[in-house]
């Protein structure tokens, strides 16, 4: 009877918690995205589409970085 009684108190605390989080969100428009007229979608450029590149490969990189010395360390 106990276990029910927290696992029905830990719900409804839950929900409280999500509805009481949505509810203290920024507003936002009607239908729920906010877009502004005056913007306009490009093309990305050559040297953008290299920046973002460069920037995930050093993410990977430094990723496998990190992995290698978690593993190196684990071992001894």
């Amino acid at each position: 009877m106990n276990k029910t009684t927290l696992a029905l108190t830990a719900v409804l605390f839950g929900s409280f918690a999500l509805s009481a989080g949505s509810a203290s969100a920024a507003p936002m428009s009607v239908n729920g995205v906010q877009s502004d007229a005056g913007i306009t979608q490009v093309r990305m450029m050559h040297g953008d589409r290299m920046m973002m590149e460069k920037k995930m490969m050093m993410k990977k990189r430094m990723m496998r970085k990190r992995m290698m010395k978690r593993r190196m360390m684990n071992r001894m």
